[in-house]
């Protein structure tokens, strides 16, 4: 990898560089001292927008903290770098609202088209059907029918209301279940 090459100290941040928190950015940060340099791999990928660039290019500056892009030669350094610098974070901003909008409107028409997004659900419909007429037939607790299937309580509770089975309520407690509680 370039970047191992191009480095002393190598610090990975598995949070997007969209997100306001990034634990690991923000330590290094702090941990840059005068003639460090910070070497990221795409500025797209290391900034929340365009103005977050600017602050931070600025505010390295400030600090005598060299800044490099791997995938691009800009030297930030100079009137011109800057520039460049500027435009790039601006049109990185522009494509990540872009892809954003675009994400959002597939995942809307996916929804209008019946698409079920998201996780499969865990249990079949035969396997909830069966299991729903198995506890009623032996009025058993959900937690001990749940515990059998090995799912959770609630992921059965929840793929008998995706069912539209309606929930069981033992008649009889125990100490550690009451049968099948609605939501």
């Amino acid at each position: 990898m370039q970047l191992e090459a191009e480095c002393v100290e190598l610090r990975v941040e598995f949070i997007s560089g969209a997100a306001v928190e990034r634990p690991v950015f923000d330590t290094l940060m702090q941990e840059l001292r005068a003639q460090d340099t910070l070497v990221v791999v795409d500025l797209d990928r290391a900034f929340r927008s365009s103005i977050d660039a600017m602050l931070t290019a600025d505010d390295l500056r400030r600090r005598k903290v060299h800044f490099r892009i791997l995938s691009m030669p800009i030297d930030t350094t100079t009137a011109e770098g800057e520039l460049f610098y500027t435009m790039v974070a601006a049109f990185a901003n522009f494509e990540r609202q872009i892809i954003s909008r675009r994400t959002k409107e597939g995942l809307e028409a996916a929804r209008k088209r019946g698409v079920r997004l998201g996780r499969p659900p865990h249990l079949s419909p035969e396997i909830v059907h069966d299991a729903y007429s198995w506890m009623c037939a032996e009025d058993l607790p959900c937690r001990y029918v749940a515990a059998l299937l090995s799912v959770s309580r609630l992921t059965l509770q929840r793929a008998f209301h995706r069912e539209k089975l309606t929930y069981p309520v033992l008649s009889t407690t125990t100490s550690h279940d009451v049968g099948c509680d609605p939501f």
